[in-house]
């Protein structure tokens, strides 16, 4: 908007000193000259930089694709020096990935790379079993091993499990790893300088915990199509968790269009972000004892937290929103959460603005629920949730902080088919919220308000990614390209040297029917 504001006001200085220059202009056609230019000054800044204010928006054109103005996603490899994994591997690398669904999948991008920068043989990574999800099945539980191994044959080597090795003639043992602990954000001089002289040391290294632990934002392109080519082709999930998804999607999208919400309302992120106010008293006090318990000790106050939009939007915000941006009752909507915070009671605002509120427990049958609740696979319900939210018409993260969940989905909608997603300025939201309930503002005014304030807000569309957003939120432009582009780097590969996953074999293909 302040973009636009300082192109009116160039066009308009520029029209008035041609006037008077000219002095041939009469004031029955200034005002349309002026008008004139300011919109084709308008139509040029949209079109460079792709993209849209929701405030012009209604709701149909919210439901549709982004257009891709001749931009494509593309992983592949686009330089000649990128040799396949030699025969002879400096060593095994084993990680084990820490934190929830979407922090080990990074992570697990994480490793991929770094086994190719150390030419190691990467074993299938580790996953967390003491998560929150308190998912013990392991890598295999989740995604599809020997697709994984397959795709990425190309770039490293990769195997199930560390090899024996013979201790004698009738003994043999399994190689044992020396443990590492790598640097937070570590650069890729680490792993060819430290971690690499240990491997060859002791022909295995075991790198421990693993969030994190490799820097985004590398100079190398080729380094990030890698970690593209990880996250939104190799990682594919069971076959079983695929086809839960698509019977769910297809079951939402009966009815018609569907949007999707990442509602990050549980007690953890309540109590990290230390926005407690909104609750009852005892309530408050639950969320306070588990700050004190698991976060350092830090001043918070829950007002000032909420006013610079560090918290985030309860249901009930989330609907007015939705209401205010022209959606209706009759819109299906569908809650991505795990145990909101404060139950059914902080959720029927939400409900009672669109009736039409489902996840993956209320759409999917009584057998297909035994899977979301088998022992020890904790991890079935987001992968499922994963899976539907990147299909969906609209994504809506309510928080996308600290919040691998919402950072991942955004980054892949953009590359599976430039699909919408809203992304609400909390900040300019939150006076609006309080004055509402104050009494203050009248409905009609609110909603216009509100529309105001998410006019600024991106859907989808390729934007440059300014720090400190994650790569793995917008991949863009190491991950696109254009076949005639004027820039070297972002036109796309001879075909004969295009991978094969950038013909749609990702995680998407198999349910975008």
């Amino acid at each position: 908007v302040r973009h636009k504001d300082e192109g009116r006001r160039q066009w308009e200085g520029a029209v008035s000193r041609w006037t008077a220059k000219m002095g041939c202009v009469t004031r029955t056609y200034l005002p349309c000259v002026v008008l004139l230019l300011c919109a084709l000054s308008l139509l040029s800044y949209m079109r460079e930089e792709k993209h849209i204010h929701l405030a012009q928006l209604n709701v149909s054109t919210l439901r549709s694709s982004f257009p891709l103005v001749g931009w494509r996603s593309s992983s592949a490899v686009r330089t000649v020096h990128w040799p396949p994994p030699p025969e002879r591997s400096n060593g095994y690398l084993v990680v084990r990935c820490n934190g929830g669904l979407n922090q080990q999948r990074s992570a697990i991008c994480n490793a991929v790379l770094a086994a190719r920068i150390m030419n190691a043989t990467l074993v299938v990574p580790e996953l967390d079993t003491n998560s929150f999800w308190h998912d013990r099945s392991g890598f295999s539980g989740i995604y599809d091993v020997d697709h994984f191994i397959t795709s990425l044959a190309n770039d490293v080597k990769i195997v199930k499990r560390l090899p024996y090795f013979l201790v004698n003639r009738r003994r043999k043992r399994r190689l044992k790893p020396i443990q590492m602990i790598p640097p937070r954000n570590a650069l890729p001089d680490w792993y060819i300088s430290v971690a690499l002289k240990k491997m060859r040391e002791h022909r295995a290294v075991y790198l421990s915990p693993f969030a994190h632990r490799l820097a985004e934002d590398l100079d190398n392109p080729e380094y990030q199509r890698l970690r593209c080519r990880v996250n939104f082709h190799a990682l594919r999930f069971r076959e079983d968790v695929m086809n839960l998804s698509s019977s769910i999607v297809s079951r939402l999208r009966s009815g018609g269009h569907f949007l999707s919400i990442h509602l990050r309302f549980e007690m953890d992120m309540l109590a990290f972000a230390g926005c407690v106010d909104i609750f009852t008293p005892e309530e408050q006090k639950i969320l306070l004892k588990y700050r004190k318990e698991n976060f350092a000790e830090k001043t918070l106050i829950s007002s000032e937290r909420r006013m610079i939009g560090k918290c985030p939007l309860t249901p009930e915000e989330v609907g007015l929103i939705l209401r205010s941006l022209g959606f209706d009752k009759s819109t299906r909507l569908y809650l991505a959460a795990g145990e909101i915070f404060g139950g059914e009671r902080v959720l029927q605002p939400l409900r009672s603005l669109f009736p039409r509120l489902e996840n993956h427990t209320s759409m999917a049958t009584s057998t297909e629920l035994q899977k979301f609740s088998s022992e020890g696979r904790g991890l079935i319900g987001p992968a499922v949730d994963y899976m539907v939210c990147l299909l969906s018409d609209v994504f809506i993260p309510t928080y996308d902080g600290p919040s691998n969940f919402a950072n991942n989905l955004m980054g892949h909608r953009l590359y599976y088919g430039f699909r919408k997603t809203i992304r609400p300025d909390r900040k300019a939201l939150a006076p609006l919220f309080l004055a509402r309930e104050a009494g203050v503002i009248e409905k009609e005014a609110f909603e216009m308000k509100v529309r105001e304030a998410m006019g600024g807000s991106w859907l989808s569309g390729l934007q440059r990614r300014v720090p400190p957003e994650s790569f793995y939120t917008n991949p863009w432009p190491e991950c696109f390209c254009k076949p005639h582009a004027r820039m070297q780097a972002h036109r796309c590969p001879n075909p004969e040297h295009m991978l094969a996953q950038d013909d749609g074999d990702d995680n998407s293909s198999d349910i975008a029917a």
